[in-house]
Parts: C-alpha cells; structure tokens; sequence
C-alpha cells in the first residue's frame, strides 16, 4: 500500500507493506534511526515519536495509520544548529546516559510539556512512566524536564 506521511515538515511517500509498523518506516523507508527500535512491547518507549504532537509508541503504530498524518521524530526537533529546549535541557542536567532511550524520552517529555509546562516531579516521573532508561536513575532526566518546562512556562532559573 502507498503511505504519504509528513515526516519532520517533509512529504514523503513509500510503498509499504500493510503490516509495517511506523518505526520500521520511518527507519528503513525514512532512514531516520534516531527513532529506537528497544523491546517491540510498547513496555521502553525507546520507539516515541509525536503523531500529530502527541507521542505515541511508534513501535505499536502501523505506518497505514499515520497515513496523511504529521511524525515528529528526533531529528525534527532541532531548528536546524539550535537544539529544542527539551534537547538542551536534557544536555544541561546530564540526562542522556548511554543515550538509546534519550531520543524516546525527549519525544515523551516534549509531549507531556505541551500538555501542561506547570508540571510537578510527581507529574513528571508519572507522565514518562511508559519510558525506560536501563544505565542509571531517572533523576538527571526529570530534571531537565522540569527545566525545560520552566522555560516553556517562563520562569526559566
């Protein structure tokens, strides 16, 4: 089947498989590999993309189904040399680690910041819950959250 997907403010269109999932697209098709392929479950989140601004595990979501719509993936968050606050904050307070899940957690907490920028800890470590990082704790990577909320809310430190 033919899917037109703007992908990072790109039209693109691929002829794909019915049963090919949007992380697979936008890897093999897109060859956009910031996207993470982590567990296949939707239980790491490595895979979080934003469909029409709302994150979504890309891992569960076929590519027919983003048909005509708009993915934000990593690579789209940048303005060109200018990282996304929430890229900056994540560099700021350390919470990239090893970095495979980074790309998922930025989508997520790109997401959950939109929704509400007046978040709380709690709030934080509740909304990226779907989000697994394996090297350490997730102290550094709510801190940049909340940060970059700040920032989107006004009272930035």
């Amino acid at each position: 089947m033919q899917v037109s997907i703007n992908v990072n403010g790109e039209q693109r269109s691929h002829e794909v498989e019915d049963r090919t999932l949007l992380v697979q697209y936008l890897r093999d098709d897109c060859g956009l590999t910031g996207t993470n392929i982590g567990c296949d479950t939707t239980s790491c989140g490595a895979c979080t993309v934003l469909l029409d601004g709302e994150s979504v595990k890309s891992c569960t979501v076929l590519a027919a189904q983003a048909d005509g719509h708009e993915v934000t993936t990593i690579e789209g968050l940048a303005d060109g040399e200018e990282l996304h606050p929430m890229q900056r904050a994540f560099q700021q307070k350390h919470g990239l680690q090893c970095g495979f899940c980074t790309p998922g957690m930025v989508m997520a907490s790109v997401s959950l910041v939109e929704e509400n920028p007046n978040l709380t800890e709690a709030e934080v470590r509740a909304g990226l819950e779907g989000n697994l990082c394996r090297c350490t704790g997730y102290h550094n990577i709510v801190e940049a959250v909340l940060t970059a909320a700040k920032e989107k809310s006004g009272a930035a430190e």
